[in-house]
């Protein structure tokens, strides 16, 4: 749905940054900002920063910043248009209809029933527990050591023994049979009739990032088949895609992710004060989890039963979280199966210890291949370190793969020159090295100096941004034109048009992206950070080079975009390369 700048705007300024962030962090007045603890990264003092005047946040600690729609997609993992009704609600601002096509209607509004049900249907179910009935499944989970907070926390329920039980009361709530299908609540054939799917069963409600009841899992109670049942795959469950406790763990702002096999794993853990557990949903992990982890955390902590399928889970794991760019450690759990028997013998301190020990998965990967060789024969060792070599020539990078060569050698006591020139020879016959290329290199050189120029780009939109002296005197050399198309000129454009008309507004121009990897990029452009230099004068210097770089860029693109021909165009090429020398010489003043 597309509404207008000025809509957007409005909804903006009616939401005063300081009220809204103050729902979410103590803050403190300090001079003409407010400051607090970052929600974004652990930290002891507060250096998160909130502005009234620029309606604008900014950690000095770890870099996040934005206005108050970039806040909330941040902090609460909404969408932009999430964000913009959110506050939209919040300021009593209308916004219109969206004009959908009749399809995308019918889908939305059977998305939104579906929702409706499975969250009658968990409130049902946590009733249910509470009554005689759910005496025997309440009994169980205090057994398993769960406090009335924790159970109400989690929503946890109970099914009735009756197969119809859930059914009847949804048909009572005016549900259609069809929609409660399709929510994956109940099963039809034609010698039973409709029947509810899950029946005599602990019900562990599984929620969205945003706690709206999306599917269940069910403990059966007794010794019925299969013990553990998951809903279906729904219009708005898909189990590789979601996670168990995600909705809670997102909050905890820590740097990592446990990741459990099972539900009580996961409760156990938040029980027990460690409230970043998450469970895939009776799935192996798969790339779209580790896309969903990629997205709050950069480092997980693998906390996988200790039996040989837990081992083999947590084996497989490791590579996914690898190629989405996650750090995976591994917990060990011995002498106990899971996290949940681990917390309940041990206890919390012992549990944070295995974190504090937990192992690296490559070194696990090896560990548990080390099991398939005789390490007391010559023969044996060797092939197990052809095998280590070959693995570690699948690193790319030459620091990462040098790192863990020497982690290897280390570990294993074999030489690091002599490991080094085996993992050579493993990825020729590997076919993972290849002769050099130069094209290649040239390439990679050309990226790294479009990075650097990105960054300078970025640094002098964020000095321009706060400082209309240091803007006046840059303007009759850098235009919007020499900021590279795309989001960064079109930002640039709108930062020059705001001094035209009055005074910089970041914030506002950060609304103008609804798109939200745009939005986010946009609230960068405002909080790159500025490397500390301890004088006017070496600030000066930084940026009278960052105006040359951006300028000597722009000047390059411009005559390798020229035709040969355009010799109006070479004529003011000509002229900027004699600007540029003179600009060698430019003084900027930040005082």
């Amino acid at each position: 749905m597309y509404y207008p700048d000025e809509l957007i705007e409005e909804v903006r300024l009616k939401n005063d940054i300081v009220d809204v962030i103050s729902g979410y962090v103590r803050l403190q007045k300090k001079g003409s900002s407010y400051f607090g603890l970052c929600p974004f990264h652990n930290e002891k003092s507060p250096s998160f920063s909130v502005s009234r005047e620029k309606q604008m946040y900014y950690c000095f600690g770890c870099g996040a910043g934005g206005n108050v729609f970039t806040f909330l997609m941040e902090y609460e993992n909404y969408s932009f248009l999430e964000a913009l009704k959110f506050l939209a609600d919040r300021a009593g601002v209308e916004l219109p209809e969206a004009e959908y096509s009749e399809e995308a209607k019918k889908r939305a509004g059977i998305k939104a029933v579906l929702l409706e049900i499975n969250k009658a249907a968990a409130q049902y179910f946590y009733v249910q527990l509470k009554n005689p009935q759910g005496q025997n499944a309440l009994t169980y989970l205090k057994e398993r050591g769960l406090s009335d907070d924790t159970i109400k926390a989690f929503g946890l329920g109970y099914s009735n023994k009756y197969s119809d039980d859930l059914y009847r009361y949804l048909k009572s709530k005016g549900y259609k049979d069809e929609l409660i299908s399709q929510a994956g609540l109940v099963s039809v054939d034609e010698k039973h009739g409709v029947y509810d799917k899950f029946w005599n069963r602990v019900m562990f409600p599984i929620m969205d990032v945003n706690s709206r009841v999306i599917g269940f899992g069910g403990r059966v109670m007794g010794d019925g088949k299969p013990k553990y049942l998951n809903s279906p795959e729904t219009m708005i469950f898909d189990k590789s895609r979601n996670l168990y406790g995600l909705n809670r763990a997102r909050t905890s702002r820590k740097s990592y992710f446990l990741i459990c096999e099972g539900y009580m794993d996961v409760i156990s853990l938040h029980q027990a004060g460690f409230t970043n557990a998450v469970a895939s949903l009776g799935t192996a992990l798969t790339a779209g989890h580790a896309s969903l982890i990629k997205r709050y955390v950069n480092e997980v902590y693998l906390t996988y039963d200790s039996d040989d399928a837990g081992t083999r889970a947590a084996l497989r794991a490791v590579p996914i979280l690898k190629e989405a760019g996650i750090t995976s450690r591994i917990i060990r759990m011995e002498p106990y199966k899971d996290p949940d028997e681990f917390i309940k013998n041990l206890g919390r301190e012992a549990f944070k210890e295995r974190i504090h020990k937990a192992g690296n998965g490559f070194m696990f990967g090896l560990e548990v291949l080390e099991k398939s060789y005789d390490m007391t024969s010559p023969e044996g060792k060797t092939e197990f370190m052809r095998e280590a070599a070959r693995r570690l020539a699948e690193f790319d990078e030459e620091i990462e793969r040098g790192n863990y060569i020497e982690a290897v050698a280390a570990a294993y006591h074999v030489g690091h020159e002599e490991l080094r020139k085996l993992t050579g020879r493993m990825a020729v016959q590997s076919g993972l090295a290849k002769p050099v290329e130069r094209p290649k290199a040239a390439i990679k050189r050309e990226k790294e100096k479009e990075n650097g120029v990105q960054k300078s780009q970025k640094l002098l939109l964020t000095w321009i941004a706060s400082d209309e002296h240091i803007f006046r005197q840059i303007e009759r050399y850098i235009a919007p034109e020499d900021f590279s198309e795309g989001l960064y000129r079109t930002v640039a454009e709108l930062l020059y048009e705001q001094y035209e008309n009055g005074g910089p507004n970041p914030a506002a121009i950060i609304s103008r992206f609804a798109d939200e990897e745009e939005h986010r990029e946009a609230a960068s452009l405002f909080h790159t950070r500025i490397r500390e230099l301890s004088t006017a004068k070496e600030q000066e210097k930084a940026l009278a080079e960052t105006v040359m770089r951006i300028k000597s860029n722009s000047i390059e693109e411009a005559a390798a975009k020229l035709e040969p021909t355009d010799m109006k165009g070479l004529q003011r090429l000509m002229e900027a390369k004699r600007e540029l020398q003179n600009l060698a010489k430019l003084h900027i003043s930040i005082n």
